[in-house]
């Protein structure tokens, strides 16, 4: 017996509902894939992890336990680290993030510190004079969309090589940091897989420049072997400096998009330092480069009389959350607010904290990123309506437009909309796609294990263990 045919207006209905249906899958579907993505990643994980803040440790406690002399284990013993070596190949071993402390951590630290030394005028026209010749190079015509992080990454790129080697970067070697860059963060953010060979690229590069002495002797720690000292370069400059700067201005550029009051008053006071601080500490306030960071205490913490963090705890101290707290409308993008308040009196780390290795690009930063700032305002307006996520796996769409030679209203508008829409759809199938890849690279981290099986076979400063007491390093803190 044949079903009747729907009547016209029941035939309407059900189109106008699986038309609404399809429109609104940009809205449900993205949020719940990351709420999937993250309960799967904590099942494969475990919850070996101590988050901070948390009810025994307030916010207004936060910085006192990053702080304590025995949050300073950094790899060693935690499960996670195999996540993040598996990320930061090749050489995550000589990583100054992960360097567990002793005289090879020292030496690093001040080698990478003698690196980005240099006066300050001469690091701002440095990197002014990189900033223009990018944007001119990559951004030509009246009008065009970019994806801010990729702009700027070039940008850094040839910066970095410049202070590594005191030379200008020629374009195929920019070629392999940028492709190494972006592998980097693009398998972080679990929207590319890696591809460890464009990363190995870099590496050969780097080991034939070492070879043949263009490095600066003091550009490179003693202590480390020939293959060694490649790994410090790629991981600490061309892969952490270089992903870190591209990110922190893909944030600051695409706040200005969003707010064109604060993007008047900047491009009509390019050099005023005090309201540049404002926009830069509100934006690394709201968005801050990292997401947690896991420490290994090294011993006893005491929270109180009768609580303590125990040795070789895996510590993981939430920057998103802190940031949030002490502050009125924590969500609103307001750069006054800094003319009230005192960065380091406020729950505000943007660069870690002191007692605990802070960044040590934390002088350079500020005034590079101001540099650069300036000569992206002096040649365009930015518009953007498209999320502004703290990882912004989307790598910050935005519409750059000539100075002087604006667009008229309805193709802005248009522009505009066309950035918004083509951004929500693009969030179904990424957040799709991270969910995949991302479980994929958590197992596959799981399985190689870089970090468990290194110091499995040495101690903590990368000496050979002797044979038959490999096993001992399971046990990560001997006193334990």
């Amino acid at each position: 017996m044949s079903r009747p045919r729907a009547t016209g207006p029941l035939r309407t209905a059900r189109l106008l509902t699986a038309a609404a249906a399809v429109l609104s899958v940009p809205y449900w579907l993205p949020r719940s894939v990351v709420a999937a993505r993250v309960a799967l990643f904590a099942r494969i994980n475990g919850d070996e992890g101590i988050a901070f803040p948390n009810a025994d440790v307030p916010a207004d406690r936060f910085q006192e336990i990053y702080s304590h002399p025995a949050a300073n284990g950094r790899s060693r013993g935690a499960a996670l680290s195999d996540l993040f070596w598996y990320w930061l190949a090749p050489g995550a071993e000589v990583h100054q993030e992960h360097l567990e402390d002793g005289p090879r951590y020292d030496e690093v630290a001040r080698t990478t510190l003698a690196v980005l030394a240099g006066p300050s005028q001469e690091l701002s026209a440095a990197v002014a004079r990189r900033t223009a010749a990018v944007l001119d190079e990559l951004v030509t015509g009246r009008a065009a969309f970019v994806r801010l992080r990729d702009v700027m990454m070039p940008v850094w790129a040839e910066f970095f090589h410049g202070l590594v080697f005191r030379e200008p970067c020629p374009p195929r070697v920019r070629r392999l940091i940028v492709d190494n860059a972006a592998d980097v963060i693009d398998s972080l953010k679990c929207t590319r897989p890696r591809h460890l060979a464009r990363r190995d690229r870099l590496t050969r590069h780097l080991r034939r420049r070492i070879a043949a002495g263009d490095v600066p002797p003091d550009h490179l720690p003693d202590s480390l072997t020939p293959g060694e000292q490649a790994y410090y370069l790629q991981g600490t400059f061309f892969n952490t400096a270089v992903v870190q700067m591209s990110e922190a201005m893909a944030h600051l550029l695409l706040v200005l998009a969003q707010h064109p009051d604060e993007q008047r008053k900047l491009a009509a006071a390019p050099d005023d330092e005090r309201y540049f601080a404002n926009v830069l500490n509100e934006t690394l306030r709201l968005y801050p480069l990292f997401g947690v960071a896991h420490r290994i205490s090294t011993d006893d913490i005491p929270l109180g009389p009768d609580t303590v963090i125990p040795a070789g705890s895996v510590l993981c101290f939430n920057y998103p959350d802190y940031h949030a707290t002490g502050y009125r409308a924590p969500d609103v993008f307001d750069p006054a607010r800094w003319d009230r308040l005192v960065a380091k009196r406020q729950h505000h780390i943007p660069f870690g904290v002191a007692a605990n290795r802070p960044c040590p690009a934390w002088r350079l930063a500020p005034l590079a990123m101001h540099a650069a700032t300036r000569e992206v305002l002096r040649r365009f307006t930015l518009h953007s309506d498209v999320a502004h996520t703290r990882s912004i796996p989307h790598r910050a769409p935005c519409l750059l437009v000539r100075r002087g030679r604006p667009l008229p209203p309805h193709r802005l508008l248009a522009a505009r909309a066309f950035l918004r829409v083509r951004d929500r759809w693009e969030d179904v199938w990424r957040s799709c796609a991270q969910l995949v890849l991302g479980t994929w690279m958590v197992l596959d981290a799981r399985r190689l294990r870089p970090a468990e099986r290194y110091f499995a076979a040495h101690d903590t400063q990368g000496v050979p263990l002797p044979a038959g007491t490999a096993g001992a390093a399971r046990c990560p803190y001997p006193h334990t």
